[in-house]
């Protein structure tokens, strides 16, 4: 496997952090990626490219119901 590691010292990026809901409605999937990442990291869509890779932090725990 080959690529560039795009990392984050942040704990629990979730799905929500990922693709925050608010943009779950667009179906032009180029738009939606511009959308991936920007709480965190608004120049993301500008950095990543195919192949790469995502290093975070922790996980949070696991919710038991």
């Amino acid at each position: 496997m080959r690529g560039n590691v795009i990392k984050y010292e942040r704990n629990n990026i979730d799905t929500d952090v990922i693709l925050p809901g608010t943009y779950l409605k667009l179906h032009d999937y180029d738009e939606l990626a511009t959308h991936a990442m920007e709480g965190i990291d608004p120049d993301f869509h500008t950095k990543v490219k195919e192949g790469d890779f995502i290093v975070a932090g922790k996980r949070s725990e696991e919710r038991r119901v």
